[in-house]
């Protein structure tokens, strides 16, 4: 017994491949590029490296925990390249990231009460401990204070 569709019923079979068709597209359109960039990463990468970072007090040495560390990737002429990693310590004050390639790295350390800290290193051994030392906020100086007392200076 062999059933004949109508002409309702071959327009909804269409109207349904062809949503299928778009879906596919658009699930192609968004893959390809990633996995093209992904093979480009594959071909220009090098030696790699593990980095721990030990974030410290600077005036009795312990642990800085839950204190943001940022790195960002710099180019040979010092300018920073988009794109970076962010890395929390933990309660020992450590983290580590693994995979940062070979050359120079920006890196940041930021923590509520501490002064912001930045420098570049060379990324250039196979593991790498960076240890970090976070200084307390200085006390401001203003030229309108009174030098000997360090009281503001009333005005008249």
């Amino acid at each position: 017994m062999k059933l004949k569709m109508t002409g309702k019923v071959q327009m909804h079979k269409i109207a349904g491949m062809g949503k299928l068709l778009i879906a596919a597209l658009l699930l192609a359109m968004t893959v390809l590029p990633s996995m093209c960039r992904a093979q480009e990463d594959k071909d220009q990468e090098g030696p790699t490296s593990v980095l721990t970072f030990v974030v410290t007090r600077q005036e009795n040495g312990k642990p800085v925990r839950n204190a943001a560390v940022i790195m960002h990737p710099v180019n040979p002429k010092g300018k920073q390249m988009p794109g970076g990693e962010e890395l929390k310590t933990d309660t020992d004050g450590k983290t580590n990231y693994d995979g940062i390639p070979y050359g120079t790295l920006r890196v940041q350390v930021l923590a509520q009460g501490f002064q912001t800290y930045g420098e570049d290193f060379e990324i250039d051994k196979p593991t790498m401990e960076i240890s970090i030392k976070l200084k307390r906020p200085q006390k401001q100086f203003s030229v309108y204070d009174d030098k000997t007392t360090g009281a503001p200076q009333k005005q008249n």
